[in-house]
C-alpha cells in the first residue's frame, strides 16, 4: 500500500480496508447522481431500491458502461487487490463487479441491519451533512448518521461493534458477510450520499476452507 490514507484494521475479527476515493471519481459520481435526479424517466429506470434493504429516499444503480468510462470499476478492483495482497499475501486474478449503487439518505431515514451478496462489499461517502442532529438524552454518545459494523456478540474483552463517522472521500471495504446498519439523523435537510458495491473474487481465495477447487 503506497497511499498514506490506506489502512487495514480488524477491530473485532474481519479485516476492513479504508482508502480515499480519488477526487475526480467523487466528482464524476456526484455529477452522475445530479443528472439522474433531473431526469425522471432515467431515475425510474435506475431505481435500485427494490433490491436493497434501505428505508431511504432514493437508491440509484450505476450503469456498467459508465463505471468503466470513469474508471470506478478499476478503482474498486485495484483497491480490493491491494487489500487482499497486503492482508494475506495473495493476488487475485478475478474481480467480477456484480453491482454498484448510490444511496441518497435524508433525515429520519435509515438502513436496517443487513449484509451483502458476493464476496466483497464496501461503502464510501460523496456528501455528508454539516451536522446530524442531537441525541434526545444529552449524556448519550451521538451516533446519528453513522455506519455501524457488527460482528459476533458482546463478551468480556471483546468488541462486537464499531461506529464510523462518515467523511467525504472515505471508502471502507469489508467481506460481504459483515453485518452493518446506518443510523438515522435529524436536524438538517442536507443529504447523506454514499456509494456501495458487491463483487466476486477468485473462489479459491475467498473459500478459506478449501472446498472450492
Amino acid at each position: 500500500m503506497n497511499d498514506m490514507d490506506d489502512k487495514i484494521f480488524s477491530p473485532f475479527g474481519p479485516s476492513i480496508y479504508k482508502v480515499k476515493i480519488p477526487k475526480n471519481l467523487q466528482d464524476e459520481l456526484n455529477k452522475y447522481v445530479e443528472e439522474v435526479i433531473k431526469n425522471k424517466k432515467k431515475a425510474k429506470e435506475l431505481d435500485h431500491g427494490k433490491n436493497l434493504a434501505g428505508n431511504v429516499n432514493q437508491e440509484i444503480k450505476l450503469e456498467a458502461n459508465y463505471m468503466t468510462k470513469i474508471g470506478w470499476d478499476k478503482f474498486l478492483a485495484n483497491s480490493v487487490g491491494n487489500w487482499i495482497n497486503a492482508y494475506n499475501g495473495k493476488k487475485i486474478s478475478s474481480f467480477k463487479l456484480v453491482s454498484s449503487w448510490i444511496v441518497r439518505q435524508f433525515k429520519n431515514e435509515y438502513n436496517p441491519t443487513h449484509w451483502h451478496g458476493g464476496h466483497i462489499s464496501g461503502v464510501g461517502y460523496l456528501k455528508v451533512p454539516k451536522k446530524f442532529g442531537d441525541t434526545f438524552q444529552k449524556s448519550k454518545t451521538n451516533f446519528n448518521g453513522y455506519l455501524q459494523l457488527i460482528h459476533g456478540s458482546k463478551m468480556f474483552l471483546c468488541n462486537s461493534t464499531i461506529e464510523i463517522k462518515p467523511e467525504v472521500g472515505d471508502f471502507y471495504f469489508f467481506p460481504n458477510y459483515l453485518m452493518h446498519t446506518v443510523f438515522p439523523f435529524t436536524g438538517t435537510d442536507e443529504e447523506r450520499r454514499s456509494v456501495s458495491f458487491n463483487a466476486y473474487i477468485d473462489a479459491k481465495i475467498y473459500d478459506v476452507y478449501g472446498s472450492k477447487k
